[in-house]
């Protein structure tokens, strides 16, 4: 597959966006008193926040509507989808309405496990939906497995970074995102409440077409696979994505450096390339994001973990 599309996926999972899904600042109202009263009514805090409002752009009503009443053909059509393109089972979690049909998200039964999502096209003068043709972004279906591959081959590295964002929530005034949130409202790949992952190059597309051609494929299999075939860092995007407790708290200068002094300290962690993001405690409904112009982030010194 084209490896340039591949890193500009990349890119968009840094920014805070699934494929197509835009950006909280993005076509909204310009003057200040504008943008205020958008606040109000869509950003809500993070603990609070289930996906509820969420919106494509350019979305129909129209479509929404039809999918509801042809939901469970919908669901059949999906998992199918995903069965004979993937040789994977989903659970399917929401149905979003779109401009020409509707955005199904699904998360993947058992391993490799991941968040992705595809597309029901609907036929609005008709009021159906067309079952025969679901399809996804080129890139995003691919790109889920294989993150969820590595993690999946790698699975005590990951436990390890999960033991310490666990209790870095306990001991620290900072939350990750709710699990429907992740379920319902984005297509992260291998995502976690506090970090979600994408992945470029060669070497991971080959071990896609190793799950494709044995979806029994062993964990085993793969980390062999792996320690023969090196793959540079940057390569493996690990997008640690936090907020602030509290409401009113802006994102803590003192405990976004902790943070990324730890993780450059911490060893048995994944390999790969880390960014880290720390937002206030709201997120914008519409767009199921919380990325704002107060976001802390690690953009130029990325933390890189051999």
């Amino acid at each position: 597959m084209n490896k340039i599309y591949y890193l500009l996926v990349g890119l968009l999972f840094l920014l805070g966006g699934c494929v197509g899904m835009g950006n909280t600042n993005s076509g909204e109202p310009g003057s200040l008193d504008e943008q205020n009263a958008y606040e109000k009514e869509n950003f809500v805090r993070i603990q609070d926040y289930k996906g509820e409002g969420f919106e494509l752009r350019g979305s129909l009503k129209e479509t929404g509507e039809i999918a509801k009443d042809n939901r469970a053909e919908i669901e059949t059509a999906v998992q199918g989808f995903f069965e004979e393109n993937y040789k994977t089972d989903v659970t399917i979690h929401n149905i979003v309405s779109a401009a020409d049909g509707v955005s199904v998200f699904v998360e993947s039964v058992g391993e490799p496990h991941f968040y992705t999502f595809a597309i029901v096209p609907v036929d609005v003068k008709n009021k159906e939906v067309v079952t025969d043709s679901v399809w996804s972004q080129e890139g995003q279906v691919e790109n889920a497995i294989q993150s969820g591959l590595y993690a999946m081959a790698f699975d005590q590295q990951f436990q390890k970074l999960d033991e310490y964002f666990n209790k870095l929530v306990q001991n620290y005034p900072v939350v990750g995102r709710p699990i429907e949130v992740i379920e319902n409202v984005r297509a992260d790949g291998f995502a976690t409440p506090y970090y979600y992952m994408s992945t470029v190059g060669d070497t991971f597309e080959t071990i896609l077409d190793m799950y494709l051609e044995d979806p029994n494929i062993s964990k085993e299999d793969i980390m062999s696979y792996f320690h023969h075939n090196e793959f540079d860092t940057k390569y493996a995007i690990i997008t640690v994505y936090l907020f602030m407790e509290e409401a009113t708290a802006e994102p803590d200068n003192e405990l976004f450096n902790m943070i990324v002094s730890d993780l450059n300290e911490l060893d048995g962690i994944p390999r790969g390339e880390y960014t880290i993001l720390l937002n206030d405690n709201l997120v914008d409904k519409r767009r199921g994001i919380g990325t704002k112009d107060n976001t802390l982030r690690t953009d130029k010194e990325k933390i890189i973990k051999e």
